[in-house]
C-alpha cells in the first residue's frame, strides 16, 4: 500500500489521510485513503447492508479532492477479525466483488485501530482473507470462480 496524500492521489497537506473528515452531499464521512495501485477511499458505517451506497458512491467518486476520481469502500466491522464491505467501483458502480479494494479495507482497518492485521473481508461475492504482514505486504486468499465463458469469432 502507498499511503501518502499525494499517492493516492488527492488534494490537500501532504501525509497520510486516517480519519478525516470528507463532506459529500449532506453528510460529513471520516476517511482513509491509500492507493493499492488504484486510489481507494474506506468509510465505516454501522450497517453496510442498509447503507445507501448508490447515493453517496458516486458523490465520493466524484469528490474534487479525487483529481483522478478513487474506489470507495463502505465497510461495516463485526469483530478484530472480521469486516463486511461494500464497493462503490470507479467508473463503474457498484460491483459484487474488489480485490484491491479489500486490501485496501485490511490496510485501513490496522490504520484506525479497528481491526487486526489478518482480516476477513465479507464481499456480496464472496470472502476474502487479507493480512497486511509487518514489513508492508498485503497477502490476499480466496477463491477464483469462472463468471463466463464464450468464444470470440474468428475470420472477420
Amino acid at each position: 500500500p502507498r499511503l501518502e496524500r499525494a499517492d493516492v492521489p488527492m488534494t490537500g497537506a501532504p501525509g497520510r489521510v486516517v480519519e478525516e473528515d470528507l463532506r459529500a452531499g449532506d453528510r460529513t464521512f471520516r476517511v482513509t485513503c491509500l492507493s493499492m495501485g488504484n486510489p481507494h477511499c474506506v468509510t465505516y458505517v454501522d450497517d453496510v447492508a442498509a447503507f445507501p451506497v448508490e447515493r453517496y458512491g458516486p458523490l465520493l467518486e466524484t469528490h474534487a479532492v479525487f483529481p483522478r476520481r478513487a474506489n470507495i469502500e463502505f465497510v461495516q466491522v463485526v469483530g478484530r477479525g472480521e469486516v463486511i464491505q461494500r464497493t462503490w467501483e470507479r467508473g463503474a458502480g457498484e460491483t459484487w466483488a474488489c480485490g484491491t479494494g479489500a486490501s485496501a479495507v485490511g490496510v485501513a482497518g490496522v490504520l484506525t485501530g479497528r481491526t487486526d492485521r489478518d482480516v476477513t473481508v465479507h464481499l456480496r461475492g464472496g470472502d476474502l482473507r487479507i493480512r497486511w504482514a509487518p514489513e508492508g505486504h498485503v497477502f490476499k486468499t480466496g477463491p477464483a470462480v469462472v463468471v463466463f465463458d464464450g468464444e470470440w469469432p474468428t475470420g472477420r
